[in-house]
């Protein structure tokens, strides 16, 4: 049985800023871990078919980008190394009045796996928010 999750949050940034957040190691390095004490450390090669590895202290997750369409999506397989099979992620990003509208989606997930994945997710994104913030 798969479970999704699915997140959305309005962002006070550009479409474009938001879009860099998650493609850009420099800045990915500033909020891609629900944990902020571990060391982060990221490698991405941003383009369809694309690798990308994410070193969260012990913990590593590596994927291929399946869709990349800048500002707006940016699609990949997430595989832990230590446990599971590959789930996938969706990133849709839409221009509003108030900034952008983030739509996270993750799909492939075993109950349990949703469940922690979604804290994980919870976790991270107000670091992005506070990343992005005027």
């Amino acid at each position: 049985m798969s479970t999704d999750v699915r997140i959305e949050r309005m962002l006070t940034a550009t479409i474009e800023r938001v879009y860099a957040a998650w493609t850009e190691p420099g800045l990915l390095t500033r909020w891609y871990c629900p944990n902020p004490t571990l060391d982060l450390t990221v490698e991405a090669d941003v383009r369809v078919g694309g690798e990308y590895l994410v070193k969260m202290g012990p913990y590593v997750v590596r994927g291929r980008y399946t869709e990349v369409d800048p500002p707006r999506l940016l699609a990949f397989t997430w595989q832990w190394d230590h446990e599971g099979d590959p789930s996938e992620v969706r990133v849709e990003l839409t221009e509003a009045e108030a900034g952008t509208r983030l739509l996270l989606t993750q799909t492939g997930l075993t109950p349990e796996d949703a469940t922690g994945h979604l804290q994980g997710w919870e976790l991270q994104l107000p670091r992005l928010a506070d990343l992005l913030a005027p």
